[in-house]
């Protein structure tokens, strides 16, 4: 019998101490009818009652209210948008570089005339 006693002593002590940290760790838009502080109080000081209640009344379930939550911004690898950008980007720098090429290129084509122009 006191192996039993001990047992449900563990488990009230775990279940206390999960909820707790829920509790304690659930962002503020997650808690439910009452505020932190107090969830907190009634875990600690209703063993057993305290944590069930916070599982089934203090806080969102996973999925509860998904539909109200504000959409996410896709990845931007997804965003059609970014690409574009990064593409529009990439041109505009593959552009300025060759045309800094041809303008070396031009420049050295010219020295070169004037120096066979010099030498004859």
């Amino acid at each position: 019998m006191a192996r039993l006693f001990a047992l449900v002593f563990l488990l009230q002590i775990a279940m206390a101490v999960v909820a707790l940290i829920s509790c304690l760790s659930a962002e503020p838009g997650e808690i439910r009818s009452l505020p932190r502080l107090l969830w907190a109080a009634v875990i600690i000081l209703l063993p057993v009652v305290g944590p069930v209640l916070w599982f089934i009344a203090g806080r969102d379930r996973p999925g509860a209210g998904s539909d109200t939550a504000p959409p996410r911004p896709p990845a931007p690898d997804d965003d059609p948008d970014f690409l574009r950008t990064l593409d529009a980007d990439k041109a505009r720098r593959d552009r300025e570089l060759f045309e800094r090429w041809e303008d070396d290129l031009r420049r050295r084509e010219d020295e070169a005339r004037r120096n066979e122009n010099d030498e004859a």
